[in-house]
């Protein structure tokens, strides 16, 4: 379980996020949803160490701990960003892989294993030998997760993961969410969109601008 604490962040003379409480229980879905501007993805980067707090303590299994200070290789949160950050001069695995390999320091049968574990969960396994540029919207997205879940996070974060899908692809997002939910994943959903916020959340973060 996730704990955030009198979390504060502000850019210059503007706050973005003011003493936030949140609990993140294992297992479970959070969708943070409201307008541009209303600290969203702010507080989605806090959460992945990719942006620091100004104060306010983080909690993990009632421990505390720094997302900005933790080691790559105890990744807390692991975030699928909206335009998915593929490496286009890898293909599938490589691109699954290189995390595990470069930084958690696995062996070649560990990291390749997880790789084609992650590949078949995710639809995507007769694709291995594919490269992004080969790949649908769909396909990349499912590659985009199974990169952030080889880095073994305790949660998988999306930021905005239906922004520009069609809505047979926002079915098959909404789908894959739930079923990775069955599977015990504990996920982070960053979205515009309230009707899939509602159709896969267990607990609703809705965030305002601070005026």
């Amino acid at each position: 379980m996730i704990e955030l604490k009198k979390i504060n962040k502000s850019f210059g003379n503007k706050k973005v996020i003011n003493d936030l409480d949140l609990v993140i229980p294992d297992g479970q879905i959070l969708a943070i949803v409201g307008p541009s501007g209303g600290g969203k993805t702010t507080l989605l980067r806090t959460l992945a160490g990719l942006e620091t707090t100004d104060s306010g303590t983080f909690l993990l299994d009632g421990q505390p701990f720094d997302p900005a200070a933790s080691k790559q290789t105890e990744q807390v949160v692991g975030v699928v960003f909206q335009d998915f950050q593929l490496f286009p001069h890898l293909n599938v695995l490589d691109n699954i892989t290189i995390g595990p390999r470069l930084v958690l320091k696995q062996d070649k049968e560990t990291y390749t294993k997880k790789a084609e574990n992650l590949a078949s969960l995710l639809g995507i396994d007769e694709l291995l030998n594919s490269y992004p540029f080969q790949l649908s919207g769909g396909q990349k997205q499912r590659l985009a997760i199974a990169r952030a879940m080889a880095m073994n996070p305790k949660v998988l974060a999306y930021d905005e993961p239906t922004s520009a899908l069609d809505p047979a692809l926002r079915q098959q997002v909404e789908n894959l969410i739930l079923e990775l939910k069955a599977d015990g994943v504990t996920q982070i959903v960053v979205t515009h969109d309230l009707v899939f916020a509602e159709n896969i959340a267990d607990k609703l973060l809705k965030v305002e601008p601070i005026k």
